[in-house]
């Protein structure tokens, strides 16, 4: 199983970026993803998280109304769009894979698969 995030870089506060979490070697839609984010010295951090058929979506408090989660089955992808960035948005970005029938989507310890991390600086 590979989940492969891309998309990070550095931007001004107020912009946008959009991550894509490219995963292979699992059946994908028969897995809810999550996007999960770790800045330097704190814990690893819920951002966002979708069902297996991407009709049900979940946000941590920090990022409500300015990112959005999507996935596409049929490419094996999971974005994340994020809108009106802030300098506490920096941190690496993980996406995560969730097996199951009970789905916790806010634990990290539910997610069975990780991705390598991009990393997302925010900075004027």
């Amino acid at each position: 199983v590979q989940l492969q995030a891309s998309g990070g870089g550095l931007v001004q506060p107020g912009g946008s970026l959009r991550l894509t979490c490219a995963a292979s070697g699992l059946a994908f839609s028969t897995y809810a993803m999550g996007w999960f984010r770790q800045a330097p010295g704190k814990e690893r951090e819920f951002v966002a998280g979708i069902t297996r058929s991407g009709a049900g979506t979940y946000y941590g408090d920090s990022v409500k109304g300015r990112f959005t989660i999507s996935r596409d089955n049929a490419k094996n992808t999971v974005d994340l769009q994020m809108n009106s960035l802030k300098l506490e948005d920096t941190a690496v970005y993980y996406c995560a894979s969730q097996g199951g029938v009970h789905l916790q989507f806010y634990n990290r310890l539910a997610y069975g698969y990780w991705g390598q991390g991009t990393q997302v600086t925010v900075s004027s």
